[in-house]
């Protein structure tokens, strides 16, 4: 048996609700799973790629937040998305609000750039 990919990652969030409606409404993610956790009110809240296949928890836990690392000040996600076409994703995501710190680019590994959560996250995405 072998070990097939990766199932699910860890988004650090401060509110849930707000991340739940970024990642669905904003990016086009689908909302999977979406349940009470505990007692305080947290939810176990699960977003779904249109790959079908890549999942983000969005928790609300302090401790998650250290699956993200710190980079110049902001929380950096520890992976890639990616896209079939990075500069035609920047401009349908700049159009709906989303803050690209670093434009689209070609490096010599391909086109990428970076956006930010509603919680404040950097993602860096690629062209797939």
């Amino acid at each position: 048996m072998a070990v097939r990919g990766v199932s699910k990652v860890v988004v650090p969030v401060r509110d849930q609700q707000r991340a739940l409606e970024f990642w669905t409404e904003v990016v086009g993610f689908t909302a999977t799973t979406d349940v009470p956790y505990d007692d305080r009110g947290t939810r176990w809240i699960e977003v779904t790629a249109p790959n079908g296949t890549s999942t983000f928890v969005l928790s609300a836990s302090e401790s998650d937040r250290e699956a993200f690392r710190e980079v110049d000040g902001v929380l950096t996600a520890p992976f890639f998305l990616y896209a079939d076409d990075v500069e035609r994703t920047h401009a349908e995501l700049s159009a709906a609000g989303v803050v690209f710190p670093d434009p689209p680019s070609r490096q010599p590994w391909g086109w990428w750039s970076s956006f930010l959560d509603s919680e404040g996250n950097r993602f860096v995405l690629q062209q797939g």
